[in-house]
């Protein structure tokens, strides 16, 4: 049968030096002073590296995931939300309601919605899983409140009319955002189709009467 042998090294002491260079070593390895080197000589350039925020701000990342905002059609100005209900049901933090129905025209339409970002943990499901780009996350990350439920409305989050007619609308690549060749693949819409044929039917009324009276 084998044994164990225990073999005990015996280490002779160390004396003072040796242990103020294992401590130098171990502790401090001259990063510390490497550290206070390149403050201290940064200090001495007085070059000011702070942002003055509010009044400046760093730019944010293009797949920043801020505060939402729902989004217009950029050929009419219309609300981009058709009512599906994808958003609302893919939530994780379950903070997203809203109220659908149907308006004079027979068409389904979106009368409330409404994020509870006292719950939103920003996860960017709702804007991947929307099927018309209708809500992204904006650039706007400043939402503190005072109470802890902060209930955001469809008002607050509606893209002004005024801002996607005049051309001004943020569009940045990100989650939810529009393609950069999405002016090129855009689509007219039903209502487009008509407004052509009505011109066109126009124009050969015109032409027609025209010709009477020249006739």
């Amino acid at each position: 049968m084998s044994k164990y042998i225990k073999i005990v090294e015996q280490t002779p002491p160390l004396s003072n030096a040796q242990k103020f260079v294992r401590f130098w070593n171990r502790a401090l390895k001259g990063e510390l002073f490497v550290g206070l080197w390149l403050v201290f000589k940064e200090f001495c350039k007085a070059q000011i590296h702070t942002v003055q925020y509010p009044l400046e701000k760093l730019p944010l990342s293009p797949r920043y995931r801020a505060v939402h905002e729902l989004k217009r059609l950029l050929e009419s100005g219309n609300e981009r939300c058709i009512g599906c209900g994808l958003c609302e049901k893919i939530c994780v933090a379950n903070c997203i309601r809203m109220e659908t129905g149907y308006g004079e025209d027979k068409r389904k339409k979106v009368f409330e919605y409404s994020i509870n970002f006292g719950r939103c943990i920003y996860c960017g499901l709702c804007a991947e899983v929307c099927p018309e780009l209708a809500i992204v996350h904006s650039k706007r990350y400043e939402n503190a409140s005072e109470q802890r439920a902060s209930f955001a409305l469809k008002e607050d989050m509606l893209t002004p009319i005024d801002k996607v007619l005049s051309g001004n609308d943020c569009e940045f690549d990100g989650v939810g955002s529009v393609s950069i060749d999405a002016d090129e693949r855009i689509k007219a819409t039903p209502l487009k189709y008509l407004e052509s044929s009505n011109a066109e039917s126009t124009e050969s009324q015109e032409i027609t009467q025209k010709g009477e009276v020249n006739a």
